[in-house]
């Protein structure tokens, strides 16, 4: 049984019981019984809000899916944990300097600069980069 069709049964018990409308006992009753009225409505509403906002969730979901499809390609897309779809590291390269040991990430927009300063020890690295190796600009 629902809690509406729980309220409206001890509506029906209270009215059958055919009280006195004047007694104390009478007043409290009916009190009780528009104090639980009153929470049914409110718990009605509270469900409606919820499946409201429910299917704004779902539009906001189906909307965020359409930009992320925009945005991205499918091969820059991948749910999976494995190195071989991560292309966050496309063109860094890891060196280590020869002065110090240090392990160093550097782009390709850095090894075609020519070199940096090791951040480690400060050494100056450089890089040769053949001439079929740059890219076109």
């Amino acid at each position: 049984m629902t809690t509406v069709e729980s309220l409206g049964y001890l509506k029906g018990l209270l009215d059958g019981l055919d009280l006195d409308g004047n007694k104390k006992e009478t007043k409290i009753y009916k009190a009780i019984i528009d104090v639980l009225d009153n929470l049914t409505n409110d718990i009605e509403d509270v469900h409606e809000d919820i499946e409201v906002l429910g299917e704004q969730i779902d539009e906001i979901d189906e909307d965020l899916a359409d930009v992320e499809e925009y945005i991205m390609d499918e091969d820059d897309f991948c749910d999976c944990d494995c190195d071989c779809c991560d292309d966050e590291d496309e063109g860094v390269y890891e060196l280590e300097c020869p002065a110090c040991g240090a392990e160093i990430e550097v782009d390709e927009d850095t090894i075609i600069e020519g070199g940096i300063d090791c951040p480690s020890c400060g050494e100056f690295l450089e890089f040769e980069v053949e001439e079929d190796e740059k890219p076109e600009e």
